[in-house]
C-alpha cells in the first residue's frame, strides 16, 4: 500500500465511487458481501487498492497546503517539480493563529513587528504525491491557496 486506508467515514462518503470501482473489477454488491464474509484478506486488498487510487487522485489535484498552529503557519504551493513554502512566526505569545480574533488581527496587521516571514522552495526529495501525503499526515490541510497567494504578494 502506497498511502493508507481511507477511514470508515471517508469510505462512507465515497460509497458510490467504491461501487463503481468494484464494478470495474466485475464485483457486484452481492459478490462484495460474500468476499467480505469469506475472503476478508481479499476485501482488505480491494480497500487498499481503492484507497491508493483515491489518494493518488486527490494528491495529484492538490496545489496548496496549509498547516496552522498556535504561533506558526506553514503555507505550501505545490508545483509539479518544486514545493514553495512560506513560514510565518508569531512572536507575540499573547496571540494565537488558532484564535479567530487573533487570526483576524494578523490578517489586518500583517506587517506588525511581532510577525516574521520566511520564504523558500525546494525540489521534492521523494515522489511529489508522497511528500504531500506526508505533510497531510503531519497535520497540513488542502487549501485553495488564497492565504498563500495573499502572503506571497505581501512579502515579495
Amino acid at each position: 500500500m502506497k498511502y493508507r486506508l481511507l477511514t470508515k467515514e471517508q469510505l462512507q462518503e465515497l460509497h458510490e465511487e467504491f461501487s463503481k470501482f468494484l464494478a470495474t473489477q466485475q464485483i457486484d454488491s452481492e459478490e462484495w458481501k460474500t468476499i467480505k464474509k469469506e475472503k476478508p484478506s481479499m476485501a482488505d486488498e480491494e480497500l487498499a487498492v481503492f484507497s491508493d487510487v483515491v489518494w493518488e487522485d486527490v494528491l495529484t489535484k492538490t496545489s496548496f497546503l496549509e498547516h496552522i498552529s498556535e504561533n506558526h503557519m506553514n503555507l505550501f504551493k505545490c508545483d509539479a517539480t518544486k514545493i514553495f513554502r512560506i513560514y510565518i512566526k508569531l512572536n507575540d505569545s499573547s496571540k494565537s493563529f488558532l484564535n479567530n480574533d487573533d487570526f483576524n488581527w494578523f490578517i489586518n496587521n500583517p506587517l506588525d513587528n511581532s510577525i516574521e516571514y520566511f520564504k523558500a522552495s525546494k525540489k521534492y526529495d521523494l515522489e511529489r504525491n508522497l511528500e504531500l501525503f506526508k505533510l497531510i499526515e503531519l497535520g497540513s490541510v488542502i487549501s485553495k491557496g488564497e492565504l498563500y497567494t495573499s502572503i506571497s504578494q505581501l512579502i515579495d
